[in-house]
């Protein structure tokens, strides 16, 4: 499916939840990241998360706009303002910060773009989520599904991303949990994979993610 840009933050939710999986790629240059999500979506994870420890992100974003339309393109693990801009400007459909930060909600206010801020404790979700529509729940292996279902008993409208600590293997475990759709890093997109550069071993892995998330393009 072709997006067609710019998306409002509704749209970029909607898709997100159909498509179910956020991949999070940290690479080492913006090529290196580049080279990850065309992986990645031949082999059907088609969300992307472009995470700003990665040198020459917001380049890895622009490049990957104008060549991969069929690409939902975020930026991760976003710490300030003038970041978010740059990610917007460079054309990303949502922003993500591994905690609460203001400012980069701020930013995606301001921008018409969707903001999703980083959350792991029931004082955390109260005080943003009248502000985002999607919260990360982050570092998410730490308390597990259980914790995810045991959140959504006093927030059952609830929406999470849980992020870290997800696995193919446990994929399945989260979204019955109820989750609203998973992010996955380094168990999905190892860094030694894209360092040698295999694109085999990359699509063979987003392909078990599309499957375990039930996906019906598996």
């Amino acid at each position: 499916m072709t997006v067609v840009r710019p998306l409002a933050p509704a749209d970029v939710l909607e898709e997100l939840g159909r498509r179910r999986i956020v991949a999070v790629i940290r690479a080492g240059s913006a090529d290196a990241a580049v080279f990850a999500a065309q992986a990645l979506a031949a082999g059907g994870v088609d969300a992307v998360e472009v995470t700003y420890t990665t040198p020459g992100a917001a380049i890895a974003i622009r490049e990957l706009v104008d060549a991969q339309s069929d690409l939902l393109l975020g930026a991760g693990t976003l710490t300030s303002a003038a970041q978010a801009r740059e990610a917007v400007e460079a054309g990303a459909s949502f922003l993500v910060s591994p905690y609460t930060c203001v400012p980069v909600l701020d930013v995606g206010a301001e921008s018409d773009v969707l903001a999703i801020p980083g959350v792991m404790t029931p004082t955390e979700i109260a005080a943003v989520r009248e502000r985002a529509p999607l919260l990360k729940l982050f570092p998410a292996g730490i308390g597990g599904p259980a914790l995810l279902r045991a959140l959504r008993g006093p927030f059952p409208d609830l929406r999470l991303l849980p992020t870290g600590g997800v696995s193919a293997e446990n994929v399945a475990d989260w979204l019955a949990a109820g989750a609203f759709a998973i992010g996955a890093g380094s168990d999905l997109c190892p860094p030694r994979l894209v360092d040698e550069r295999d694109r085999v071993e990359i699509e063979r892995r987003a392909r078990a993610y599309v499957s375990a998330a039930g996906r019906e393009d598996a």
